[in-house]
């Protein structure tokens, strides 16, 4: 749990961006958005090609779909190359978010969950004891699958905070 996080954490300072799309253009990632896939179907995948990393996007996707589903690629591109490079065609693919059905998916989407939104702008967003989660959420533009991960994150570094959802919520299928 806390490499996902040190890593995010590293990325947000080294690069000084929560943005997924700067993020993939400052780790030398190549993204594109492809069309080729229906909207119901690939979300997206990471792959690398004689060293150069690639995210692809399925651009049937919503506009705030296609942030997460960059961000997601570019957790894989950090935190799972050695992975990448001994899968038969080099790439990660992704049918899903937000599932809990591995452990490459759980840390891509932990990673996402922590860059996206600091530990401080969770605690001012929570401050408000009437505030409800999903409100939570859309105040801080992420979909509530994933503040779910970053509150189960915070908890799991000694946060007291509490998160009334479950972590293998399939949002995006």
């Amino acid at each position: 749990m806390g490499y996902a996080y040190k890593k995010a954490e590293e990325a947000a300072k080294k690069f000084n961006t929560r943005c997924p799309y700067e993020l993939l253009d400052a780790i030398g990632a190549v993204t594109k958005i492809s069309y080729a896939y229906h909207e119901n179907g690939l979300k997206g995948y990471s792959a690398i090609l004689n060293r150069q990393m690639f995210a692809v996007i399925n651009g049937n996707l919503s506009k705030y779909e296609r942030r997460i589903v960059a961000g997601h690629e570019a957790a894989h591109l950090i935190l799972h190359k050695k992975e990448i490079l001994s899968s038969p065609a080099c790439a990660m693919k992704d049918f899903a978010l937000y599932n809990n059905s591995g452990r490459l998916e759980f840390e891509a989407n932990t990673f996402l969950a922590n860059f996206l939104v600091s530990d401080n702008e969770i605690l001012r967003a929570t401050k408000d004891p009437d505030g409800d989660f999903f409100n939570t959420a859309c105040e801080l533009d992420i979909p509530p699958p994933l503040l779910a991960f970053k509150l189960y994150s915070m908890m799991q570094r000694g946060f007291e905070v509490s998160n009334p959802m479950n972590l293998e919520s399939k949002f995006l299928l």
